[in-house]
């Protein structure tokens, strides 16, 4: 009698496998499922990062077409005498670097014979930036003053065509007619010979872009 209790109240064979197939087929679609989303979410990852815009190449200031060979020199440096060995060490780099910048250095490219007033003049003209060595003896130099006041007057809005660097002068020092543009100072050579060569070449960059949007 007791066996035949137990037997009444066993759980059917089939009931039983068919509940542990039907589980396993929910298992098995769950796990389907999960891998499905899965795939997708990373499908949808890889679609989002495949869509990304490209960035904006720099134009390339060196092309034949290019507006930077509108001008003689990229580059004229103002200085004093005294300054002369550090001007030629600034020359030797800008001209050294891979874009070949272009320099007027007065004591090696003035015309023999020619007006100071005029070669000055000429290199103002001529050059698409201009450098201004501010050091005690700029300030003391009629010459520099003179080629400043010319190099303000060409570009009187200072979109970065004017570059003063400060050496050896206190800020109080510096001369009244810059005082609406920044200036470098220059306390590690190699890292402000850098920074001239970054502002020389972004104005080279942006004047071929907006060249560039003019034509079209």
């Amino acid at each position: 009698a007791g066996w035949f209790r137990r037997f009444l109240h066993k759980p059917k064979p089939s009931s039983a496998e068919s509940l542990k197939s039907s589980h396993s087929a929910s298992s098995s679609l769950s796990s389907s499922s999960s891998s499905a989303k899965s795939s997708t979410s990373s499908g949808m990852s890889l679609a989002t990062s495949s869509i990304s815009l490209s960035p904006v190449s720099a134009p390339d200031i060196s092309a034949s077409d290019s507006p930077r060979w509108d001008k003689s020199y990229d580059v004229c440096i103002c200085h004093s005498e005294g300054d002369v060995e550090l001007v030629e060490e600034l020359v030797s780099y800008l001209e050294g670097q891979p874009e070949s910048f272009r320099c007027f250095l007065q004591l090696r490219d003035a015309a023999a014979g020619s007006a100071v007033v005029t070669e000055l003049c000429d290199a103002v003209q001529n050059s698409h930036c201009w450098v201004m060595l501010i050091t005690p003896g700029f300030l003391q130099d009629p010459w520099c003053r003179y080629q400043m006041h010319q190099a303000l007057a060409e570009a009187p809005m200072a979109n970065g065509r004017t570059i003063p660097v400060l050496k050896d002068v206190d800020r109080k020092d510096y001369p009244r007619e810059l005082w609406n543009i920044y200036y470098i100072y220059m306390a590690l050579k190699e890292k402000s010979f850098r920074q001239i060569r970054d502002t020389v070449m972004r104005y080279l960059q942006e004047l071929c872009q907006s060249s560039t949007k003019r034509l079209e």
